[in-house]
């Protein structure tokens, strides 16, 4: 869906409730490494402030504040190929807390693409939990007015095809039976 904030910038929202608990879903969705396995064509590598340089964060640290994020999509951008480059940064990541839901927020960087990205993650109940993913983009080096509707209309698209494959990835496999 498309909506529009207070200065009326239209952006992309889309919402779904996965079969996790909030400390789950949030551990799946606003973790943009796995977004790789969603978004189609497109790697993923996430990296911290060093000394004097950026770092790759180990797989089993949570990204923080000020980390950044390097999306690239192509025909082979998975294989190492060059590809769109979408860079990040994590301004907020903050998980739920109880009752308070969470909110990851990057900034698009450029070098085309610029705008905001929010996944908030709230519980939905003792096993569930309502993700909501809200992008609002415009092309770099063109009027903003121009191409933040058609942003706002390509990332919906994107948006739902993302969360259709998490919440698949989310469900229970049902266990298999053998016969004895």
């Amino acid at each position: 869906m498309i909506i529009r904030d207070r200065d009326g910038t239209p952006w992309a929202r889309v919402s779904c409730v996965l079969p996790l608990d909030a400390a789950a879903a949030w551990a799946l969705v606003a973790d943009a490494r796995h977004h790789a396995r969603w978004v189609p064509l497109t790697r993923v590598t996430l990296t911290a402030p060093g000394a004097g340089d950026r770092v790759r964060r180990p797989d089993d640290q949570a990204p923080e504040a000020g980390d950044e994020i390097a999306a690239v999509s192509g025909p082979f951008a998975r294989q190492g190929a060059p590809g769109l480059l979408d860079r990040m940064r994590v301004e907020r990541f903050e998980p739920p807390l109880g009752a308070v839901p969470g909110a990851a927020v990057f900034v698009k960087l450029g070098p085309v693409l610029l705008g905001t990205a929010r996944i908030e993650v709230e519980a939905a109940g003792p096993s569930s939990s309502r993700v909501a993913w809200s992008e609002a983009i415009y092309l770099r080096g063109l009027p903003r007015a121009w191409t933040v509707w058609a942003g706002a209309l390509l990332v919906d698209l994107m948006l739902r095809l993302v969360l259709a494959r998490a919440a698949r990835e989310a469900r229970p496999r049902p266990t298999q039976r053998t016969a004895a």
